[in-house]
């Protein structure tokens, strides 16, 4: 072949990322994903698929931002504790002898055996390899054996601890202890749900957490898009939330979450064969709200599905640049769990849901392959994809001031983070 021809096939594959990451070129052209969502495109595709953007992201947001972990009813008696993990970090989350929420890292200050794993009640953690004992605070209270050790200390190793705040019963966790709070931030998006009552409704805790395989971010929009909604999941169980009837209020320019409103074609519609509600309604709606659903979200973690009847939660926790974990849940109004037809209910909503969710994770397997190819573009918004330039708008921000962090070495390595009782 010559060489002549060699160049003509180069020159055929497209340059739709040549903005390479960390280029300032590259950092100058997130700039057009923030745009009104007439002019926006979407993230570069290497946002979804680059190791080295994913180390970025750790230090941009997960290092810094408010992270859902759980929901607060899953530690409701002290010594309640629950794992959990994110971005590799794994998490203890525990509830103290004066009823206070604490989270810590559950990696032993000895070996780095983890010192607790799924959920239970504890008075105190023993880590199963050489039995050094912590409190429910993280305190380390024993340490068999080492009366020889030199200067050996127990205020010296115990579990580091994080900042920890409730939103609505969920618990979220930050590791910089310097973060602003997260509640204030989200007073827009309270009063979306002040009638539902988050924070007293109940549901299954969820089984196992999923493993997906695609970006965190890719999930993330599809919980948010209205648009696919009357294409890839065009039937008798969508149609009558029409991508045609979204809204996108107005938000502050602090919020730290955004939403959406999907009009019904009528009220009190629910996900299920019947298409209306068959659990106990929430309440407090108005005659709007029960005649919408609405879709919000708090990232870079939790998105929420909110109906009439239900809410469904889902906790998203990445664990690489391609994959992520996700727990999912429902919640109900007081009382809905009480009806003996209950999880005959639950079973006819949930085969409803099921087909959903499944049509939606073969879209998000089959997006993170095609974000892989050299063909992947910049692609363009349409109006009922407001809640993409929405994210958009909440990422772009936050990894520009991570670059100049980086650029001027201001970044910290290490965020700080509290060693309970050992100082």
């Amino acid at each position: 072949m010559a060489l002549g021809d060699l160049n003509l096939m180069t020159d055929a594959i497209p340059s739709t990322q040549a903005e390479t990451f960390p280029s300032d070129a590259f950092f100058d052209s997130l700039a057009s994903s923030i745009q009104p969502v007439g002019e926006a495109n979407m993230l570069p595709p290497l946002c979804y698929t680059d190791a080295a953007f994913y180390e970025f992201e750790k230090t941009a947001l997960f290092d810094r931002e408010w992270l859902c972990v759980g929901r607060e009813s899953w530690v409701a008696k002290p010594g309640d504790y629950f794992t959990t993990s994110i971005v590799g970090e794994p998490l203890l989350i525990a509830r103290n002898a004066e009823g206070q929420i604490r989270a810590m890292s559950a990696v032993c200050q000895h070996r780095a055996m983890l010192v607790a794993e799924g959920h239970g009640q504890r008075s105190s953690f023993v880590c199963p390899y050489h039995h050094w004992a912590y409190s429910l605070d993280g305190v380390l209270l024993g340490a068999p054996a080492m009366d020889r050790s030199i200067g050996f200390d127990k205020n010296d190793f115990c579990l580091p601890r994080f900042a920890v705040e409730v939103w609505q019963g969920f618990i979220f966790v930050n590791f910089d202890l310097t973060a602003p709070p997260l509640g204030p931030r989200l007073r827009a998006v309270d009063e979306v749900l002040a009638n539902y009552h988050v924070a007293q409704a109940d549901g299954p805790r969820p089984g196992e957490p999923m493993s997906l395989a695609w970006n965190w971010k890719v999930m993330f929009e599809n919980n948010n898009d209205g648009y696919h909604a009357n294409k890839l999941h065009r039937g008798p169980l969508h149609d009558f939330v029409p991508s045609r009837l979204a809204t996108f209020p107005e938000l502050p320019t602090d919020t730290a979450g955004y939403f959406r409103h999907n009009g019904t074609t009528h009220a009190d519609a629910a996900f299920n064969a019947t298409q209306k509600a068959v659990f106990k309604r929430f309440p407090d709606l108005t005659d709007e709200q029960r005649s919408r659903m609405s879709f919000v979200n708090v990232p870079p973690t939790l998105s929420l599905v909110v109906t009439c009847e239900m809410v469904i939660y889902m906790i998203l926790r990445p664990d690489s640049a391609q994959t992520h974990q996700m727990d999912q849940g429902l919640l109900f109004a007081p009382e809905a769990m009480d009806d003996p037809l209950f999880q005959g209910k639950l079973d006819l909503s949930m085969s409803s849901v099921s087909h959903i969710v499944a049509q939606d994770l073969h879209v998000d397997e089959m997006v993170q392959i095609g974000l892989r190819s050299r063909y992947a573009k910049r692609g363009r918004y349409s109006w009922q994809e407001e809640a993409q330039r929405q994210l958009n708008s909440w990422l772009v921000p936050r990894y520009q001031v991570a670059r100049d962090m980086l650029r001027s070495g201001s970044a910290r390595a290490v965020i700080p983070m509290a060693v309970v009782g050992c100082t």
